[in-house]
């Protein structure tokens, strides 16, 4: 039984309203019982219910993890929306219980979708985090558009994937385990020919995901899979 605790200090806390509820009532959870909180920054803690309220329910810190399940690189993935919104947030769930970083929500020359509601897919990280036994939540950045970001992108380990004609290496054979990742995956429509080229002049490397033409949304998750397992 995890819950959120992202303001945790001290041995005493408060559960705010929402899960102070899911542990009053949906669980029914009563004083003495033991539950696991996470801070969302690799905070993971053991602690005993001192007293149960739907609205407020209290808990004393027992054991104190930091760094909890901390990976060995970063991974950031620069993704353009899908249409259908709900492919959106699957992806979104599926990349934070597998493990992710950052994640910038973009937009291309081909996107159909120019706006996302960060405070749903925050909720849904959250879940998915909780979910996994996760203790980092995932930073969710602002929509940005595709050139500006690529502005801010200047790790050595960047790679772009994309279903364009032209020289792509498959990401197994370009990165380096234990390494920083920047990865920018495009709309349904793909990236154009021309925010290709302006990839690979701010350093980017072309890389395929496979054979096959995944939907955006599963290539983020392919992507996110491939530096997991490639660091396993």
């Amino acid at each position: 039984m995890f819950f959120y605790t992202p303001d945790i200090n001290g041995l005493r806390y408060t559960l705010n309203q929402e899960e102070s509820a899911h542990a009053a009532r949906v669980l029914r959870l009563k004083t003495g019982d033991e539950i696991t909180l996470v801070d969302g920054c690799g905070g993971r803690y053991r602690a005993r219910i001192a007293g149960t309220h739907h609205q407020h329910c209290e808990v004393e810190v027992l054991e104190q993890q930091a760094a909890y399940g901390k990976r060995p690189y970063r991974l950031h993935i620069g993704i353009a929306p899908t249409k259908n919104i709900d492919r959106f947030e699957w992806f979104i769930e599926k990349v934070t219980e597998i493990g992710i970083d950052e994640i910038t929500p973009l937009l291309c020359e081909h996107s159909e979708r120019k706006h996302v509601h960060p405070e749903r897919l925050q909720r849904i990280m959250i879940a998915a985090m909780k979910q996994s036994k996760k203790a980092y939540l995932p930073q969710l950045n602002e929509m940005a558009s595709f050139g500006k970001w690529l502005e801010t992108q200047g790790s050595a380990y960047c790679y772009m994937a994309h279903c364009n004609e032209g020289d792509r290496q498959s990401l197994k054979t370009v990165y380096e385990a234990r390494q920083n990742a920047v990865i920018a995956i495009g709309p349904e429509g793909d990236f154009s020919a021309q925010e290709v080229i302006q990839a690979l002049a701010c350093g980017f490397k072309s890389i395929s995901l496979g054979a096959s033409r995944l939907r955006t949304e599963t290539a983020g998750v392919a992507a996110c899979h491939s530096i997991y397992f490639m660091n396993e």
